[in-house]
């Protein structure tokens, strides 16, 4: 009889699958060892043809929608069930790695090889996806083709967002050669994992294999400008300065710190900070600065812009400096599926592989894909917690794992035909 429980030892080829990501980034690899490969660029198109070739050389067909999101679909003993799917991006950042997105979308195709190798049918259908522009270095919003996909925004305005040399989004797709027929958001999901590098140092601090992700954290983005007044910092006494700099640090102490009072998820950056006039003896009279808020639950990233922003308040009372906080983006936190989270833990433990929750810090497609099917996410170590740079790196073994697991979820969720497990 063959049956999923017999199935729990299937591994797939690690050498196989590590050898298609250093093939893929070959396409836009850089000096460093890094990718460059910015959404629908000819380096994009170059990626696309390539996985979408491995793709058809396994059997699958391949479907394209409006906004160039790809899916390629092993079938199913029963076709109208709706696809189990994985996938994640293959555009990257300007100085970008060879696993961001990558690793999620080849991990798949690998499991689809496997499944292959084996002559493995299963009873739905099995999809690998990669979404457009999911980076967003290129062009805004972020995760643009998953956001489509499931309605976060219209398709004519993403058609209609710009690089910086006014190329849009439309053009790009029809010159690439990428846009397709289907309406996005119809295409079924029957359920959807990403795998991923974590992007941050938590598994290989606690030397752990693999993290089950119970969530992404909310992001809100603002800008804030606080206005004074410049002069000359000789002749001017301290008590009669309106510099705009030293206010705007403590609200910048104030972004980290509300963090700190709401952990273990809360976490605040200030990234950019923009000073005029920038003269080394002139008091600021402008300061511009972002803050990167986030927090496990909507409630808790609520709770410390309203900090920051009473803070702020309170400061420009007691100043009289004009303090303006500018909205710049939000992104609602995401809890996945409980059923898919613990579909990821029985597979790690089948296979023996050391394990514990860990949450998202970062965006990602599966984001979006939580609002229409249920999700999980699976990650895996990455050197030093560095992604987003050329020398972001992953170890062969973590790599095969995270394939492993998500292999065992796939094959879980789309099942066997019941006259497999009858023989």
């Amino acid at each position: 009889m063959t049956t999923l429980t017999h199935l729990s030892s299937l591994c797939i080829n690690g050498e196989r699958l590590w050898q298609s990501l250093m093939e893929l980034a070959r396409i836009g690899g850089t000096d460093k060892g890094g990718v460059c490969r910015l959404a629908l660029t000819d380096l994009d198109r170059q990626g696309r043809d390539l996985v979408t070739r491995w793709a058809r050389e396994a059997g699958m067909s391949v479907t394209v929608d409006r906004i160039g999101n790809v899916f390629m679909r092993r079938p199913g003993r029963n076709n109208s069930l709706p696809p189990i799917m994985t996938g994640s991006h293959i555009d990257t950042q300007p100085t970008g790695g060879k696993f961001d997105g990558n690793y999620g979308v080849l991990a798949g195709l690998e499991v689809v090889r496997t499944l292959n190798d084996h002559g493995i049918e299963t009873e739905a259908p099995i999809e690998v996806a990669f979404w457009t522009n999911e980076e967003g270095s290129r062009f805004v919003p972020v995760m643009m083709g998953s956001g489509v996909f499931a309605g976060a925004f219209s398709l004519e305005h993403a058609y209609a967002a710009t690089d910086v040399d006014g190329h849009t989004v439309k053009a790009e797709l029809e010159r690439i050669g990428y846009i397709g027929d289907e309406q996005p958001g119809q295409h079924p999901i029957g359920a959807y994992f990403e795998t991923h590098i974590e992007q941050g140092p938590v598994l290989e601090d606690a030397n752990v294999t693999i993290g089950v992700v119970p969530g992404v954290l909310g992001i809100r983005w603002f800008d804030c400008t606080v206005t004074g007044m410049e002069a000359h910092a000789g002749p001017t006494p301290m008590a009669l300065r309106r510099d705009a700099l030293q206010v705007a640090t403590l609200i910048m102490q104030e972004v980290v710190a509300s963090a700190g009072r709401h952990g273990p998820h809360g976490r605040g950056t200030v990234g950019m900070v923009q000073v005029h006039p920038n003269s080394r003896n002139v008091i600021p009279g402008r300061v511009k600065f972002s803050m990167d808020v986030r927090n496990i639950s909507d409630e808790l990233v609520d709770r410390q812009a309203q900090e920051i922003q009473d803070l702020a308040a309170r400061l420009q009372a007691q100043t009289g400096l004009s303090i303006q906080i500018e909205t710049v983006s939000s992104y609602p936190a995401q809890s996945f599926d409980d059923t898919c989270i613990q579909a990821i833990t029985r597979a790690a433990q089948r296979l023996g592989y050391s394990h514990m929750p860990v949450v998202s810090g970062a965006g990602h497609d599966a984001v979006y894909a939580a609002q229409l099917a249920p999700t999980g996410m699976i990650f895996i170590p990455c050197k030093d917690g560095i992604s987003h740079n050329e020398i972001e790196d992953a170890q062969p073994e973590h790599i095969s794992a995270g394939c492993n697991v998500l292999l065992q979820v796939m094959l879980e969720r789309a099942g066997l035909p019941s006259r497999a497990a009858a023989q």
